[in-house]
């Protein structure tokens, strides 16, 4: 899910968040039944391994439950109302440091006199607040709704 497009050192979700998103958005729009990993899978075509790591991590952070055995699979670990899309965010990417002077060991010259890294902080600062607004249950909209359960009957 890239959120600028253009240049390749623009700001964007890693495809581990982005594949995180579509889990949640999927168990949330399935909320009567429990999911399986092989299902999210097939339907959005992603590689069952990576799938796995994805759906480890949602567990590890909370906002997914994994039931094991006969009849096991996935659910919310809570109401899509109360999971921010910030938080996933977050929780989902390891480095968020936008340019080099986000580091500690950052070897620019100009870091000891440069405005930017606050003027770059600032803009990410924004850029969460507004996903923090933003609950799961807002971007499942129903078209959303209506598209997954139609890919759900899909052969």
């Amino acid at each position: 899910m890239k959120l600028l497009s253009g240049h390749p050192s623009s700001m964007h979700i890693t495809q581990h968040t982005d594949y995180a998103l579509r889990v949640l958005i999927y168990l949330a729009s399935n909320e009567q039944r429990l999911v399986t990993i092989q299902e999210i899978s097939e339907r959005f075509e992603i590689s069952r391994s990576h799938l796995m790591k994805v759906v480890n991590q949602l567990i590890r952070n909370g906002f997914v439950e994994g039931l094991r055995g006969k009849g096991g699979g996935l659910r919310l670990a809570r109401p899509p109302q109360q999971i921010a899309v910030g938080d996933v965010v977050r929780r989902m990417e390891t480095d968020l440091a936008l340019v080099e002077c986000f580091h500690e060991t950052s070897r620019c010259l100009l870091t000891s006199t440069c405005q930017l890294k606050g003027v770059l902080g600032a803009a990410l600062e924004a850029f969460f607040a507004s996903l923090d607004k933003v609950a799961l249950s807002e971007v499942l909209g129903p078209s959303q709704r209506a598209l997954l359960h139609v890919l759900k009957r899909a052969p």
